[in-house]
């Protein structure tokens, strides 16, 4: 049995669970303290008064209990996946267990990329969100962004998670209307994200992510395969997570791609390292792999 570790995309995160593994777990602990270190500041402290769901300082917890669960599994149950993948923000804790990009480095990248993603969305694009829908086919779809074309509405795709599943940007001022138009059509909507993500429109991020972040952070070849979470694209250099790094900034997450490169490799076990309210229970998942979670609240329970 081939198994692959997925570090998931990230949620809104509360401090909570999140929190109490983080502070009681030894694994945890030992990522925190080096976080803490590097970073120059206590990480804990500022995710309980950071207020945002997305904020830097939730991102960097989020990094620190996706590393430290996958250290655990490694530890004390013996995983040792064979490929990895990290869709969206778990893009950071993929490069950091494929050995692209030192902790260190990959710590100080996340904090970089939270700066300058808050700074572009506050004078970029401030109408924008990316809205996630489902149960939505294909023909119904099509009559969903027809009706936006007539309308001169502007949109673009920043996902492809399933069949009839998938993550869309347009104005916020068109939202409201573009939800009931989903329901009426027999579809779902699950949440809005803002700041928006992973749309063409935001290339201008993508330039400034790259002269002002990565110029400075050396990237290497993973040691490991590691899939794109964009196309289902196998890296093997340097160069190659470089561009993943980059394409999360301007190009949709596109899963099914995903599921199809990892089954290609042979793998048959996904191993999922951190809090996932998604992936693990789309369809597409479901049918082509065995699962296990590992979750900061799964962790907190088996110590107790």
């Amino acid at each position: 049995m081939t198994t692959a570790i997925v570090f998931p995309g990230m949620g809104p995160s509360r401090f909570g669970d999140a929190a109490r593994f983080m502070l009681l777990d030894p694994y945890a602990r030992r990522r925190l303290a080096v976080a803490d270190e590097v970073l120059g500041y206590r990480v804990a402290e500022r995710f309980r008064d950071g207020g945002a769901d997305y904020s830097e300082y939730a991102q960097v917890a989020f990094l620190v209990n996706c590393l430290a669960l996958a250290d655990r599994a490694a530890d004390r149950a013996g995983e040792e996946p064979a490929v990895c993948v990290g869709p969206s923000f778990g893009q950071k804790a993929a490069v950091a267990y494929a050995g692209s990009l030192s902790y260190e480095d990959t710590l100080r990248m996340t904090v970089a990329m939270a700066r300058c993603e808050e700074e572009y969305f506050r004078t970029h694009h401030q109408d924008v969100v990316t809205h996630s829908f489902t149960r939505l086919p294909e023909e119904r779809l099509k009559v969903a962004l027809a009706e936006l074309d007539a309308d001169g509405e502007w949109y673009e795709f920043s996902g492809y998670l399933d069949d009839g599943f998938h993550l869309l940007s347009l104005r916020g001022s068109r939202l409201d209307r573009f939800r009931k138009r989903i329901s009426d059509l027999g579809g779902y909507s699950m949440y809005s994200m803002r700041p928006p993500v992973h749309a063409p429109a935001f290339a201008g991020l993508r330039r400034t992510v790259e002269s002002e972040v990565l110029s400075g952070i050396p990237v290497r070849a993973p040691r490991m395969p590691l899939v794109a979470d964009q196309d289902g694209t196998v890296l093997d250099s340097a160069e190659g997570v470089r561009t993943m790094l980059l394409d999360t900034f301007d190009r949709p997450v596109d899963w099914r791609a995903v599921v199809d490169a990892l089954t290609g490799l042979g793998v048959t076990r996904l191993l999922f390292s951190g809090a996932d309210n998604l992936f693990h229970r789309l369809d597409r998942t479901k049918r082509s792999f065995e699962i296990r979670n590992l979750t900061p609240k799964s962790a907190v329970s088996a110590r107790r």
